[in-house]
């Protein structure tokens, strides 16, 4: 089913600050507008499909920092939440030898001042193609409230649920509680995003097809493995296609999951939930694209392409 009569792609979730370390020295680091969210919802803005975020911040330099960066990527911010006190969180991230990313120390100063189920806004559910969140904010008991909220009231509304579960296992008081807690929504997603790592802690499995075997079981349309260099796998109604990806040299992979995300998200918008396989395979091949094309820049957002680079690749 075409979502195109829908106006745009919804996100809720953190907005947020990478501290992203300049070198694998690990030793100085420059300030990005990032986290998972943001920069699927800039992401999609700068492929050309619309997006909207919901997310709260205050009335702090970082907040305003936040608040014009996300608007000069095009993303509407008209269902975001302002409270004065909010104090927008962040992460320094260290890069390897091999130019992966390790998330190592949070700064947050209000995590529990979050968006609340009373603040969203029906109008934007109705709105919204697909309504993508993660597990950022899963941890804290509000936001895990607001997307809970946020997924029924998307539902309600005849939006595609699309869940990406990007866990950063600092953030969890346990593994037991992060697992319950994410594998919680599997049943309502339409699509699910995992890298190979998160499917193996998860399941609690260590290779690609026993995970899968294990999530056959929760009955998700569409599931999405993403496996870095080897691209992804793409499951269909429990069909498993392996989809390869054109190999680059990354520089930081960084914004690579995000940006590949934001390419699956941009295609269903405008083509609908793929039902066959050869479809799923042209979405999931097209993210492949974007999440290399990230990888061979430094930083996440500032590494996600734009509709320029990839008006090419879009049939």
């Amino acid at each position: 089913m075409s979502q195109i009569d829908k106006e745009f792609i919804l996100v809720y979730g953190d907005a947020f600050v990478d501290y992203i370390a300049n070198d694998q020295t690990n030793t100085s680091f420059t300030k990005y507008l990032g986290g998972a969210t943001i920069n699927v919802a800039a992401g999609i803005s700068r492929i050309g499909a619309p997006s909207a975020l919901i997310t709260i911040t205050g009335d702090d330099e970082t907040s305003e920092f936040c608040r014009q960066e996300i608007a000069k990527e095009g993303v509407n911010l008209d269902f975001a939440v302002f409270d004065a006190k909010k104090r927008v969180s962040g992460v320094y991230v260290h890069l390897t030898e091999k130019c992966e990313r390790v998330f190592k120390d949070y700064v947050d100063e209000t995590p529990n001042l979050q968006v609340t189920p009373e603040q969203l806004q029906e109008e934007a559910f109705k709105r919204a193609s697909v309504l993508n969140v993660c597990s950022g904010t899963m941890f804290e008991e509000t936001a895990l409230k607001t997307t809970r909220a946020a997924v029924d009231m998307a539902k309600d509304k005849g939006a595609i649920i699309a869940i990406d579960a990007n866990i950063r296992p600092l953030r969890w008081e346990s593994e037991e509680i992060c697992r319950e807690t994410i594998t919680s929504f599997f049943e309502d997603a339409d699509i699910l995003k995992l890298t190979d790592e998160e499917l193996y802690f998860l399941t609690e499995t260590t290779t690609i097809e026993e995970g899968l075997q294990k999530l056959d079981e929760l009955l998700v349309p569409i599931v999405l493995i993403t496996v870095g260099a080897d691209g992804a796998y793409a499951v269909l109604n429990g069909e498993v296609t392996h989809v390869p990806v054109e190999q680059v040299v990354p520089v930081d992979t960084t914004g690579a999951g995000d940006a590949f995300m934001a390419g699956v998200l941009r295609y269903v918008h405008f083509n609908g939930l793929p039902t066959v396989t050869e479809d799923l395979i042209s979405c999931v091949a097209f993210g492949n694209k974007l999440g290399a094309m990230a990888a061979t820049k430094a930083g996440a957002l500032t590494a996600l392409p734009s509709f320029e680079e990839i008006k090419h690749l879009i049939k």
